[in-house]
């Protein structure tokens, strides 16, 4: 197309409230000179505890500054993207690329086949060319239960994509569309397609509840046979089918049209092979459909993120296929967000600061990070493919690239693709495909392709993308925390480092915007010394900060008054309320304390060599009790666990350590001059902790601390109150 006939396929626009976000760090890096002016001006001289916790303090305000630097140097330009899928559809038409839907799920346990089934017809109905879309489910638990379900998704799906197609159904995944939408006037299909649906249901879940196949539904696919060879979740052979082919020309719904590719793979598991995990699940999806539909671009969701928006495919296209700036783009990530989430999201799972500024913010600094679900990949990129700036995408060649085998001739072509011994040698883990060795292969699987010299790009389109299950209790949130903040860790003490991999590769910008999230865990000291030791000092007559009467004090309290309020600010702006806000700093509290230190100290463990790497997967199901308490916004204890005894421990010590300080301020009204603003911390670190002590102390039901962690917490507070005063 030649040049003054130019028009781009999507628009890059200035996020709003730059100046206003500018002013305000620019005004807190000016309030934080004065407090390290202060702390060096004032350093006690004489009494050595004294002198010791005042160092100490200072040195974890020297973190929490270098960490917000950091976060600023994200935020300081952010972009918004703006794609134009009417332009697509006039200038391309039908020449579209082949799109290759990677679907990963790996216990069918704790990640119900039902929700599996309706996040594969969700992708299966995107408003995309049928022919055009394949879609694979790794199933790394490789069970017939999962199997058995993905045969009936393959059978709904002739009624169930013509119906989307007709009455423009959004969301496409039957769960979600059925839970929210009326039934329409004078509309006979949908009632027939509903039922369809809730017997499909019925079905799976009564099959997945007796934990075995009936014999009358194992003769109705040859498939079934392959777990008649005697096979565990660890050890079994790759188990390939083909449901749906999608070149075949009976592959049609009920009214006649194609339907994609549908395609389920167990990959080859032996107990001496490493399979690493997800990482390794996703680059045999790579090599198995590169052989049966070889689509230049590849989507990946996870097993609980169904699609939510049926024309993501195109508004990830506009930036692909766009012809000035699209060649150089590796990936488009749509962010990660919930449809269960409560109004006030107790667990801070929303991410919503993160995914409105801080991505937009990365994105302008030379492409967002690879987050794991929700990307849409450049196969060649993601093979390990360098970017050349001569490299040019020539669509309508890649359009007619033909796969001739049978469908049967694929499936035992494509099993030694599968196989535990194929990568051996290779450079699979390596340079093609994702890393391996760390808990979020995806975040350095998408630094190392951004070091080939290929950028990404943030989608957050009106309409959200993908939508999923969020964890619905403490635990399971902090589990997840601590696998994220220590692959994140790992990641910064590894040849990958940001700082270092990224030299003269990427830019600096982007080098430091890895940063705030590879340092996660890092937060976690400074986090404990500034909730422990000002409440201990406190109890011990030693003053940390200025008196309140003093100029000196307005430093700090401008940092922290400031700060705060500019978050909350930016909470509401998002979407969120205040209350949502105060959880959120809740949740970072309770994550800096616990996750971080946990993932931390394991980080640490395993530089040394003693601990060996794992991969946790969240439980997607919840009983009925908890359900119903989270639904009523009520946090969840009710289990025994390390984490819970940091929590309690914490809050109990801040609690003593406020009675303690009432108690003098009653004797003596003067000490509020000298101790204020450290009576102020413990005071907010108790409100923050208020649920924690209704679970100790108030709470009846089965989601309370347990006995155990509350006896245990007392004691150690009342342990550490006494060695601080005596």
């Amino acid at each position: 197309m030649p040049k003054n006939e130019y028009v781009p396929l999507f628009e890059t626009r200035q996020v709003k409230g730059r100046i206003l976000f500018r002013s305000v760090a620019a005004s807190i890096f000016l309030a934080i000179c004065f407090v390290f002016i202060y702390r060096v001006k004032f350093l006690p001289a004489e009494v050595r505890a004294e002198r010791l916790s005042w160092i100490g303090l200072f040195l974890s305000e020297i973190w929490f500054s270098f960490y917000w630097f950091l976060t600023a140097v994200c935020r300081w330009n952010s972009v918004h993207r703006l794609p134009y899928i009417h332009r697509l559809s006039q200038r391309f038409g039908k020449e579209l690329p082949g799109v290759d839907v990677f679907v990963c799920t790996a216990d069918a346990s704790i990640e119900p086949p039902c929700m599996v089934v309706n996040t594969v017809l969700s992708v299966m109905a995107y408003d995309y060319p049928p022919q055009k879309l394949s879609i694979y489910l790794s199933d790394d638990g490789g069970s017939e239960l999962t199997f058995y379900a993905m045969v009936e998704a393959a059978e709904l799906s002739k009624t169930w994509l013509p119906f989307c197609n007709k009455f423009k159904v959004e969301p496409r995944s039957p769960e979600a569309y059925f839970r929210t939408a009326s039934e329409p006037v004078d509309v006979k299909e949908w009632g027939l397609v509903k039922k369809q649906y809730e017997d499909m249901r019925m079905r799976i879940e009564a099959t997945t509840k007796m934990n075995r196949i009936p014999d009358h539904i194992r003769k109705q696919h040859k498939g079934f046979r392959e777990w008649d060879l005697g096979s565990s979740k660890h050890d079994h052979q790759t188990i390939l089918q083909i449901l749906i082919d999608g070149r075949d020309s009976n592959a049609v719904d009920v009214e006649g049209n194609p339907l994609p590719t549908l395609v389920y793979l167990a990959r080859e598991k032996r107990p001496q092979y490493d399979h690493h995990f997800k990482a390794g699940a996703m680059n045999v999806l790579i090599r198995v459909s590169s052989k049966i539909s070889n689509g230049p671009i590849i989507l990946n969701v996870d097993c609980d993120m169904y699609s939510n928006n049926s024309e993501s495919i195109k508004y990830a296209l506009c930036i692909f296929m766009d012809e000035e700036k699209g060649d150089e783009v590796a990936f488009v990530q749509f962010p990660q967000n919930f449809d269960n989430l409560t109004r006030n999201d107790s667990y801070g799972s929303s991410f919503r600061v993160a995914q409105k500024l801080e991505f937009q913010g990365l994105d302008a600094n030379g492409g967002p990070c690879y987050i794991g679900t929700g990307c849409f990949h450049r196969r060649e990129a993601l093979c390990g493919k360098k970017y050349d700036r001569n490299y040019k995408v020539d669509w309508k060649k890649l359009n007619h690239i033909k796969v001739e085998e049978s469908a049967g001739l694929l499936e035992e072509t494509c099993k030694v693709l599968a196989s535990c011994s194929f990568e051996h040698e290779t450079a699979w883990g390596k340079e093609m495909g994702l890393v391996y060795g760390f808990p979020v292969e995806d975040v350095v699987t998408g630094l190392s392709i951004q070091c080939r010299g290929w950028k990404s790009m943030y989608l957050d389109p009106e309409r959200i993308g993908f939508l999923g299950v969020a964890p619905i209790t403490l635990l399971q949130s902090l589990v997840q925390h601590k696998r994220w903040s220590e692959g994140h860790l790992q990641i910064f003490l590894s040849k990958y480092c940001s700082l270092l991999y990224g030299y003269k590769k990427i830019p600096l910008k982007l080098r430091l915007a890895y940063c705030p999230y590879n340092l996660w865990a890092a937060n976690c000291l400074a986090t404990l010394y500034y909730v422990v030791v000002p409440c201990l000092c406190l109890l011990k007559g030693i003053s940390l900060f200025p008196r309140i009467s003093r100029l000196w004090a307005l430093p700090f309290a401008y940092v922290a008054f400031s700060h705060r309020a500019y978050s909350l600010g930016e909470f509401v702006w998002c979407g969120g309320t205040f209350r949502g806000w105060c959880n959120d700093q809740r949740m970072s509290l309770f994550k800096r304390t616990t996750s971080y230190f946990f993932a931390f100290c394991e980080t640490i463990f395993k530089l040394l060599g003693y601990s060996q790497p794992a991969f946790v997967v969240t439980a997607k199901i919840a009983d009925e009790d908890i359900s119903e308490r989270y639904h009523r916004e009520l946090i969840e204890f009710g289990a025994a666990s390390p984490k819970f005894d940091i929590l309690a421990t914490l809050a109990a010590l801040n609690l003593f350590g406020s009675f303690g300080a009432i108690k003098n301020v009653i004797l003596d009204s003067k000490i509020i001059d000298q101790f204020g603003l450290q009576i102020l911390l413990c005071l907010v670190l108790v409100t923050i902790n208020l649920p924690v002590y209704q679970a100790l102390f108030f709470r009846e039901d089965n989601g309370k601390m347990p006995t155990s962690v509350t006896y245990k917490s007392i004691i150690l507070a009342l342990l550490a109150c006494t060695v601080a005063m005596y």
